[in-house]
């Protein structure tokens, strides 16, 4: 399957990963919405538009992501106040699947978000619900905002987190994380697959499991180390 990463320049769409890896630095990548996903936004009156200049693993991670049937869009560089941020972040176009309520993510949270989708639940909806899928329901990415109950920022606050609620099959099915952690022997069975893969994955992953805030979503980051409840 080919990739494309989706680069707007003046108005010019660049197809290939090839072309657009020599105009990064010279286009104005599609710029950041305020995200969502939980908990209300800081105030936000520093946040500019940002300059496009991705570290060089950034760079990396948009070749790799150009290798996988992933479109995308760079997004610029943003500081936000409270420390919130959005650095070497995309806006995720194709996953091979539709994803709603998805904002900026970290390119590295997003090629783990992309794999895991095409590796992990693609086949076990195929497995255990006999299904394709067709979409993953999110409560959204960047959020700017502490950890529930703590003063920490969340990883959420610099777009290096993910929500997860629910999956729908193209036979017309909804699987939730809330209705099916603990009910319908395939369902759980299909939930409980792709969430012992995002371990695999992820750097931390909480579930219904980890406390009663995460009773209705799969949460997944790129901090840790493999820490998975």
């Amino acid at each position: 399957m080919k990739f494309t990463l989706n680069v707007k320049c003046r108005g010019q769409s660049l197809a290939t990963l090839g072309l657009a890896s020599l105009l990064l630095s010279a286009c104005g990548a599609i710029p950041a919405g305020s995200g969502s996903g939980g908990g209300a936004q800081r105030p936000q009156a520093s946040a500019g538009l940002g300059a496009f200049n991705p570290t060089a693993a950034a760079r990396q991670c948009f070749s790799d992501l150009g290798k996988a049937n992933v479109r995308f869009s760079p997004l610029p560089n943003r500081q936000f106040s409270g420390g919130c941020s959005q650095i070497d972040s995309i806006k995720l176009l194709d996953v091979g699947a539709d994803v709603t309520n998805l904002g900026p993510v970290k390119c590295e949270l997003a090629g783990k978000f992309a794999a895991w989708t095409e590796y992990a639940v693609k086949r076990a909806a195929r497995k255990y619900l006999g299904s394709d899928l067709k979409r993953i329901e999110t409560m959204g990415s960047y959020s700017c905002r502490n950890i529930a109950g703590s003063g920490k920022l969340s990883q959420h606050a610099h777009a290096n987190a993910i929500d997860v609620s629910a999956f729908v099959l193209t036979d017309g099915r909804r699987i939730t994380v809330e209705n099916n952690w603990k009910s319908g022997r395939q369902e759980m069975q299909f939930l409980a697959a792709i969430h012992n893969s995002a371990c695999k994955r992820f750097g931390t992953v909480l579930g219904p499991n980890y406390n009663a805030a995460h009773r209705d979503h799969f949460h997944f980051d790129m901090s840790g180390n493999g820490y998975c409840r």
